[in-house]
């Protein structure tokens, strides 16, 4: 892939794909997170006397505009990083903005509406998503694919565009590249991975290709009890994917035959309902109340998850241990957090809620090697997948 030093930006206009798909309550944005990583090549681009229009999505509004999706906010809190006005457009390809890009001077930022606003940005008929692209295209002289966080999607902005334009990737889609080779292809041992989370079924392709590849791994989360329940074990009332068990056990099978370490909860924090003030008290993993459901990791877990972690040289961190959004239930998370905080080890929190919890939690983001924008893009390319984000920006 080429990098942004290898243009003259100096009076062009760049199209900049970024990830801002930052949480909302209201117009209030409660996690910056994707918004700060997005800002060193905007930038630097800027610097340089680009003339920078940026695109991106929020949320879901299925091909349609939608007031709660708007990017206004994002503008806003982009142009207070920046220390500059970010001009917004009210449209993606219509007469807002094209009058935005043509204001443009050198050195300016500009924010399009809501890409997601228009049916071409997801669609699957390669000619809708080609003529959107065209449009898109049409306004800029140079492309740059900076949207980690979207690049596992074929969509026009992602995949469609960089066809049609110089490109070559942003920063952050470089430095979160170079990451995913350390995890894949130059990984120092032991090699431990930590996976969380609601659901088996959203990792079974990274958990059977891990399985190939690392010598610890740990499961906790909504997922743990799938394995709890594939076991054997009681889990009450807690999270459980019946649909997943025989897939579950060949992981087992597999783990054993491999002789990979597979770690699970010894012990959990058994709740009487899913609520922030609910009662619980800690039980035996393999013996939770069937009128009780497991809402994070025991205190011995918590110890346990630790020991293994403590001369691993490689970590990757995916989905937190339990609800960490309910404080009484955040312990688990933030004990893994903690753990990994004080590793000599290369450290990486593979997006999603992980980097939500850890950034809820008041902990240091420069305590992990790499906190990753895209929890979806890591996984699937830890899975062995191929991004057609990167495919893109390659050709």
């Amino acid at each position: 892939m080429k990098d942004i030093s290898e243009f003259d930006v100096d009076g062009r206009r760049v199209l900049v794909r970024a990830d801002l798909n930052v949480p909302l309550e209201g117009d209030v944005i409660t996690d910056d997170g994707r918004i700060r990583a997005s800002v060193p090549t905007i930038e630097e681009l800027a610097r340089r006397g680009a003339r920078v229009i940026v695109v991106a999505h929020l949320g879901r509004p299925k091909g349609k505009p939608n007031p709660d999706y708007s990017l206004a906010p994002v503008a806003k809190r982009l142009g207070e990083l920046l220390g500059t006005d970010v001009a917004f457009a009210t449209d993606v390809v219509g007469k807002s903005a094209q009058e935005v890009v043509e204001a443009l001077q050198d050195g300016q930022v500009a924010l399009l509406e809501n890409l997601r606003f228009e049916p071409g940005e997801e669609s699957k008929d390669d000619a809708e998503r080609a003529g959107f692209a065209a449009r898109l295209a049409a306004l800029a002289d140079l492309y740059v694919g900076d949207g980690f966080g979207a690049v596992h999607r074929k969509h026009a902005s992602v995949y469609d565009v960089p066809a049609l334009l110089p490109h070559a990737a942003g920063r952050l889609v470089l430095a979160e590249v170079e990451v995913l080779k350390r995890l894949t292809e130059t990984t120092e041992r032991p090699y431990a991975v930590v996976l969380g989370g609601a659901k088996v079924s959203d990792k079974l392709g990274v958990i059977g290709n891990l399985l190939t590849k690392v010598d610890r791994l740990l499961i906790g989360g909504g997922m743990a009890y799938t394995f709890l329940k594939a076991q054997g074990y009681e889990v009450g009332r807690s999270l459980l994917q019946e649909d997943q068990l025989d897939q579950v056990r060949g992981f087992l099978n597999e783990a054993a035959k491999r002789g990979v370490q597979l770690v699970l909860p010894v012990d959990v924090l058994a709740a009487t309902e899913f609520a922030e003030d609910a009662e619980y008290e800690v039980v035996d993993a393999t013996a939770i109340p069937a009128d009780r459901q497991g809402l994070d990791i025991g205190p011995r877990t918590r110890e346990l998850f630790a020991n293994k972690l403590a001369d691993a040289r490689t970590v990757f961190w995916n989905g937190p241990m339990g609800v960490f959004e309910f404080e009484a239930f955040s312990g688990g998370t933030r004990a893994v957090a903690e753990a990994l905080i004080g590793l000599e080890a290369f450290t990486v929190v593979g997006g999603g809620d992980s980097a939500a919890a850890v950034r809820r939690l008041g902990l240091p983001e420069d305590g992990f090697s790499h906190i990753s924008t895209g929890g979806g893009a890591s996984l699937e390319y830890l899975e062995g997948k191929t991004l057609p984000g990167l495919v893109a920006l390659e050709r």
